[in-house]
């Protein structure tokens, strides 16, 4: 990964914590004492991915009707940002899987 695509990763995260309320200082607090809020940060991620794909449903489904203010080139994107965005989601979930179960085959 080059520091550009790096930087723009971190820049995601910090807007996604932002989004679930968590600050940068709170989230090490929370880490430290043991109660790190993931499922909230993800729950949010989740939520958000769900609320680009409705929105490009909606851009495709007003467009295929006919309405006058429908673009295509605005639901192409908003497709291709949808799509996109499912994918990273996924492959986010199978690393978060395959780390769980490298851990889970880890000698005790």
């Amino acid at each position: 990964m080059s520091d550009m695509q790096i930087n723009r990763l971190l820049a995601e995260m910090r807007a996604l914590a932002a989004q679930a309320g968590v600050r940068p200082d709170e989230g090490q607090d929370a880490q430290a004492a043991g109660g790190a809020d993931f499922g909230a940060l993800l729950k949010a991620s989740i939520d958000q991915v769900n609320g680009i794909q409705q929105n490009a449903d909606k851009l495709a489904q007003s467009f295929e009707a006919g309405a006058p203010g429908a673009d295509l080139g605005e639901v192409m994107v908003a497709l291709q940002k949808a799509d996109i965005s499912f994918k990273a989601m996924t492959e986010v979930r199978n690393r978060l899987v395959n780390a769980y179960q490298e851990i889970m085959n880890m000698p005790v």
